[in-house]
């Protein structure tokens, strides 16, 4: 064989092309797959697989070809041909996913398609291309298994008829998708946070626990998906007040109570309706069903507290004057000795002070409000927080009985600081014309009273100061 009958041979010309192709495209390929994985795009997948799998498989399958002297006869040339047919199935389908899926916009129509149908469309592709696979390398009967499969599909189908239902209206439900993970819904039977969607049956977190609903019967009932009617969950109750109480006032105290719960939701509000007959309800929109009782007792709890200081009959019951007296004469004397005032002095001022009694965790003090009032300990203990950097509530200052707040009444300076009760809190209020009379009655007070405003507020600037990094300060 002379030089060009050599060149022209069909083997040199195949050993020629894989020697310089095969290298090139392994390095091509290698250079788009490192630059599409640095960008982070799903295209690197089906890259890789084509360079690590199916270009190696197919060289190796052209080599054999031209290697033996009938290709098509040979068992060996008959795997290497079906597993290079498998890959290029997984190619097509990677990058088909990659196409359609990997990289569409989650409001789009391919966004929204369950992930459940894209695998049964993937498993269908994959049996159908291993079908055809099979039936051109080894001229296999395929009809043959399509008619026994769907002959046992049939009988299965029957026997498992009740599983299957509940299958077929899981795959409605995640195709329609009327639902999401985290939504809350409202059934005939139950109300809950979703929190697992599978194909037989949804999981829903109730007051009560976790409850199953089967698919079947979400799909054959009615559902109302309160996560996309409105942005919170609304609490609805009734109180009574005795129909003399103003309802102008009563409303107020209704608002204010309301909306210092912490569970109201951000974009919630908050609605009273007169009733008529001292009857009111309250509409409080909270962040998830699941602080609905929370709310409504907390509610309950400072409504009881606040409708005594405004001097309502909250559930019609009779204010207690001799007791409210009681109480304000006993407080009198616990504060009147830091004054010097004797039993005269103190019946004396008991005219312009009132006792105020707060629930646990009730705002006694906003933040960056003009105080009215001085505000003395009687029982109990109040907490001066200020806002932290996540927006948590950081305790600055600890106020025991005797202490108190509002220094800013005298220099008509705002809070730096929000004051709550610490459980149960008693205090006597003292406003601003009940402190004059005392200032003006002795100056020993009025300079005692000023050391100790002066020292309490350089105590509230080193606590805030120190708010994001320290313990609480004990005021002294």
């Amino acid at each position: 064989m002379n030089a060009s009958e050599l060149f022209h041979s069909n083997w040199v010309i195949a050993a020629i092309v894989f020697a310089a192709a095969l290298p090139a495209l392994f390095v091509v390929l290698t250079e788009a797959s490192g630059a599409l994985a640095r960008r982070g795009s799903p295209a690197a997948r089906p890259v890789r697989l084509l360079r690590n799998w199916v270009l190696p498989v197919a060289g190796l399958t052209g080599l054999l070809a031209f290697a033996l002297k009938n290709p098509t006869d040979n068992t060996w040339m008959r795997v290497i041909v079906t597993v290079l047919g498998f890959l290029a199935i997984l190619l097509v389908l990677s990058t088909l996913n990659v196409a359609l899926f990997s990289t569409a916009k989650e409001t789009s129509w391919r966004g929204r398609i369950p992930s459940i149908f894209v695998d049964l469309f993937r498993l269908l592709l994959i049996a159908v291309g291993l079908a055809v696979l099979f039936s051109v390398v080894w001229n296999t009967n395929v009809t043959g298994l399509f008619a026994a499969l769907g002959v046992t599909s049939i009988v299965i189908g029957l026997a498992l008829q009740g599983a299957v239902g509940g299958v077929i209206s899981g795959l409605l439900l995640l195709f329609e998708q009327p639902f999401r993970l985290g939504d809350w819904l409202e059934t005939a039977n139950t109300t809950g946070k979703v929190i697992e969607v599978n194909w037989r049956a949804v999981h829903l977190l109730t007051m009560t626990g976790t409850m199953v609903v089967p698919n079947s019967v979400l799909a054959g009932g009615w559902l109302n998906n309160i996560s996309r009617t409105h942005p919170a969950y609304r609490v609805s109750l009734l109180v009574y007040f005795d129909a003399e109480d103003s309802p102008v006032l009563v409303k107020e105290v209704l608002l204010a109570t309301a909306k210092r719960l912490p569970q109201l939701h951000a974009q919630g509000v908050v609605d009273v309706e007169f009733k008529g007959g001292g009857c009111y309800e309250v509409g409080l929109h909270i962040e998830s069903m699941l602080k609905g009782k929370p709310a409504r007792d907390q509610f309950q709890t400072w409504l009881w507290y606040a409708a005594r200081r405004a001097g309502l009959r909250l559930d019609c019951l009779p204010l207690d004057q001799a007791a409210q007296a009681r109480q304000l004469e006993a407080a009198l004397k616990q504060v009147g000795p830091g004054f010097n005032l004797d039993d005269k002095g103190c019946a004396a001022l008991a005219q312009h002070c009132r006792v105020e009694t707060y629930g646990p965790d009730e705002v006694v003090q906003d933040l960056g409000v003009i105080p009215d009032a001085l505000r003395f300990v009687v029982l109990g203990a109040l907490s001066d927080g200020v806002p932290g950097p996540d927006g948590e509530r950081l305790e600055v200052l600890h106020l025991d009985q005797g202490e108190f707040v509002g220094m800013g009444v005298f220099s008509r300076e705002p809070t730096v600081a929000e004051t709550r009760s610490v459980g149960v809190t008693t205090v006597l209020v003292l406003p601003l014309v009940a402190v004059d009379a005392l200032l003006k009655g002795d100056p020993v007070v009025a300079r005692t009273l000023g050391d100790t405003i002066e020292r309490r507020r350089q105590m509230i600037s080193q606590a805030v100061a120190k708010a994001h990094g320290g313990t609480p300060v004990k005021a002294a």
